[in-house]
């Protein structure tokens, strides 16, 4: 599979988003079960299927980018192709000292955006859960890992890694649309519907006092790069210091819902974003560090 990912590295990003395109229908055409989940996603959102049927080739276009993102050499910027705007507001974050909380949903290149913003306001400590295959968890390690990037377990270390970062007035990054295990989340609003919501990014923001900042990365048509974005920072309610979790949880959700709004042809509508969390539950050492 490495072999593959090589190959396909090669390939011209137009390219490569031809030949997504063409697998984001095929896959669309093969399965009733992600067609009627799409559907429902959009209508919940309050969108017609037209406003949202360009995401059907763009969900095909992350993967065949994959090779391209993950393969880059370490010493080839990726900014090359990346327009970059709303870096005010970064630099307004980071003037306060006490670190950025840059967080997005499942919509654009969500995986070029870490390395632009590594470039851009590094080091920062990214979270992530590693795939069940051995083989993806080991080449996702060696691919997303830069020099100024560091990925993260959703661990007890990883969390305290995080926490440290942002002491440090350093960055880190998290993808605040997927459901997390039982005992992570709260039930909070998302386009009018309750849905299961990490904690993790809220926790931080409370105990650290850290600017949290949407961040978009919207895929160009015909292979002509990314316009990454930074939006303006989630404010706190009056009488922050007595904000509630779950308050905080629904800005996050609102700011996600922006996002998707502006770029509807883009998010992964596919996903089972109101689905009952698994009973699995993270290790319990995850749950105190949270609780904490």
């Amino acid at each position: 599979m490495v072999f593959l990912f090589r190959f396909f590295s090669n390939w011209p990003l137009a390219a490569l988003h031809a030949l997504g395109g063409a697998m984001g229908w095929l896959v669309w055409a093969a399965s009733p079960r992600y067609r009627a989940q799409f559907r429902a996603n959009v209508a919940q959102a309050g969108l017609s299927f037209d406003q949202a049927r360009p995401a059907i080739a763009e969900a095909g276009r992350f993967i065949a980018e994959l090779p391209k993102l993950w393969m880059r050499p370490a010493t080839e910027s990726c900014l090359g192709n990346v327009q970059v705007s709303g870096q005010a507001h970064a630099d307004a974050a980071f003037a306060q000292g006490r670190g950025v909380i840059f967080f997005g949903p499942h919509c654009g290149s969500f995986e070029t955006g870490p390395q632009a913003l590594a470039e851009l306001y590094g080091p920062i400590t990214a979270i992530y859960r590693p795939a069940r295959k051995p083989w993806l968890a080991r080449l996702e390690q060696m691919a997303r890992n830069r020099a100024r990037l560091t990925v993260v377990p959703a661990s007890l270390s990883g969390i305290r890694l995080m926490h440290k970062a942002l002491k440090s007035n350093e960055a880190v990054a998290l993808l605040t649309d997927q459901v997390p295990p039982e005992g992570l989340g709260v039930w909070a609003p998302f386009f009018g519907r309750p849905a299961y919501t990490m904690t993790l990014a809220a926790r931080l923001a409370l105990q650290s006092g850290a600017v949290m900042l949407p961040v978009s990365c919207e895929r160009l048509p015909r292979g002509r790069g990314y316009r990454l974005e930074i939006w303006p920072p989630v404010k706190m309610p009056e009488g922050a210091e007595d904000v509630s979790l779950l308050t905080m949880v629904t800005r996050i959700n609102e700011a996600i819902e922006a996002i998707v709004l502006s770029q509807p042809g883009q998010y992964l509508w596919g996903y089972a974003r109101y689905k009952t969390p698994r009973k699995e539950a993270a290790p319990t050492d995850v749950r105190q560090e949270e609780s904490a």
